[in-house]
């Protein structure tokens, strides 16, 4: 195993640990409201809202009815996102009545403020899991760091209820089965099962939790005979757990638990829309998205050196079983890479294979960014080995540390320098080609900033503003942040009856045409023109 060699004393530990985290609790705190509202925030909270509804009229029918705006609640059977499970979604509708937050802007700055803690427990969750792997807290808390300097990661933490908020669950359920297979015990099943459970309500890959821990349980099983007892006897337990934890946190279950399921699995490769997206400059349909689509995106919103170390790891984890075929399964060390790498691997090649449907880039396997991560560790750890050698594989380990140090200053600059709209990272294009070739503000939180503009810059009493068609729910999602005056203020309309045209340029990635009128206003993020405001003649 490799296993680099203490730079600081263990006695640092807390207290660095501590300091990091608690860095990561003010940025949350001090950032969640400069965020715009993204594209899918209002429909899933819709579908948190008809699933509370649906509980509690099976509950409390008497005092459901009761509630203000109850009859403008539509029902379960009315609701087209019944597929997205909403473990996250119903308690943060419960939170909102809690707190009191009423108006739509204190409500989304909740959610995001929300999110990005339940991001960050991920995070800790994943530095926990490598601490354990490398048996180095600093190695731990630097791929931590990997995660957190990420920069399109960084602004989706704040809004993307389901991909961020299933990789934290994904990453803690990892880290649970690792403590469950090194150490069975009713607790760890348990855990491990809520955890899996709750990911699986997130997103239906969640399946793959269950895969993994009846796979890597029975290679426990295999070379370690003599926990086979507890082993057997936790996996009967979080079996059945998982299924009730997915179930009860999933009323769309509720009726009909299998049948359901099974539905909302498939309709992850069947979308209902015939989407098109922006890919090597070509509007492409996402029903036929070339099987590249995924590991590009991946590889040019990745900073570069975090793909140098990933590249690295795997070619030491390659050496390793090329040179110790037998040996490599028999160690601990070696299945947890075993899981790391599946954990990559296994879901970027069922999207290929299955030819499932994606969009908005890679945001769909983000959970199997914190393996890359992994990975990319493993590529340290040998950076470091490497650097206390004599010759030239010493020079080498240096090069290695020096491009993680670079890069991580150069993400957190970048992530700095382009708040708030980080999702907008491309880690080495140049911004006209990027702009050019693939999509930009997928997400529309521009849109705000936009509104913003023309609000401040237009004194009258109502502002009409109109954008394309298709993209109408960027102004109505983003209209919802502006203060209650100034949203009084701003009358939303077609583009032909508007006094400002706003475009983020998600389906329209050209040029518009002078009869649009003057460019009064745009945003730039890297090079990357994200939206622009006309008045119109």
């Amino acid at each position: 195993m490799l296993r680099p060699s203490p730079l600081l004393p263990d006695s640092l530990r807390r207290p660095l640990v501590g300091a990091f985290f608690a860095l990561v609790a003010v940025l949350g705190i001090l950032l969640h409201r400069d965020y715009g509202l993204s594209w899918d925030e209002q429909l899933d909270r819709l579908n948190g809202i008809i699933s509370v509804k649906y509980v509690a009229l099976r509950l409390a029918p008497e005092l459901a009815r009761r509630q203000e705006n109850f009859a403008a609640i539509p029902d379960m059977r009315q609701n087209e996102d019944v597929d997205h499970g909403v473990i996250f979604q119903m308690p943060l509708v419960v939170l909102e009545k809690l707190v009191g937050a009423d108006d739509p802007r204190e409500v989304y700055f909740l959610r995001h403020l929300v999110t990005f803690f339940t991001v960050a427990a991920g995070i800790y969750a994943f530095y926990r899991l490598a601490r354990r792997r490398f048996r180095s807290w600093l190695l731990g808390l630097l791929g931590a760091g990997l995660l957190l300097l990420s920069p399109r990661l960084f602004a989706e933490a704040f809004y993307n209820y389901k991909d961020l908020v299933f990789l934290a669950f994904f990453t803690g359920a990892i880290y649970s089965l690792t403590r469950l297979l090194r150490r069975p015990s009713w607790r760890w099943a348990l855990t491990h099962a809520l955890l899996s459970g709750a990911a699986l309500d997130v997103r239906t890959m969640g399946v793959l939790l269950v895969g993994f821990t009846v796979f890597f349980a029975g290679l426990e099983l295999l070379y370690r005979p003599a926990i086979r007892k507890p082993l057997l006897l936790a996996l009967a337990l979080y079996l059945p757990v998982t299924a009730a934890v997915v179930v009860a946190g999933w009323p769309y279950l509720w009726e009909n638990p299998l049948g359901h399921f099974l539905a909302a699995f498939q309709s992850f490769s069947r979308y209902r829309s015939d989407m098109l997206v922006q890919y090597w400059g070509q509007q492409i349909s996402v029903r036929h998205l070339p099987w590249h689509y995924a590991p590009v995106w991946l590889l040019i919103t990745t900073p570069v050196a975090y793909t140098l170390l990933f590249l690295v790891g795997l070619g030491t984890l390659g050496y390793t079983l090329v040179q110790q075929p037998g040996r490599w399964l028999r160690t601990r060390t070696g299945r947890q890479d075993l899981l790391f790498a599946v954990w990559f691997f296994a879901p970027l090649t069922a999207i290929i294979l299955l030819h499932s449907v994606v969009y908005d880039g890679w945001r769909h396997l983000y959970f199997i960014y914190p393996a890359f991560v992994l990975l990319a560790l493993r590529g340290v750890a040998a950076g470091v080995a490497w650097q206390a050698r004599p010759g030239s594989k010493r020079w080498l380990g240096a090069a290695l540390l020096l491009a993680v140090a670079g890069d991580l200053l150069h993400s957190g600059y970048r992530i700095a320098r382009d708040h708030p709209y980080q999702n907008v990272y491309f880690s080495f294009l140049p911004g006209p080609v990027a702009e050019r070739l693939f999509e930009r503000d997928y997400w529309g939180l521009s849109g705000r900033q936009g509104l913003e503009w023309i609000l401040a810059h237009d004194s009258s009493a109502h502002v009409t503003v109109g954008t394309d068609a298709r993209s109408a729910l960027v102004l109505h999602n983003n209209h919802l942040l502006l203060p209650p005056a100034e949203r009084r203020r701003l009358v939303l309309t077609s583009a032909a009856q508007a006094r400002y045209f706003l475009t983020t340029y998600r389906w329209h990635p050209g040029s518009y045409p002078a009869s649009y009128g003057p460019e009064v206003y745009s945003i730039r993020v890297g090079g990357v023109k994200i939206l622009s405001v006309f008045r119109r003649p």
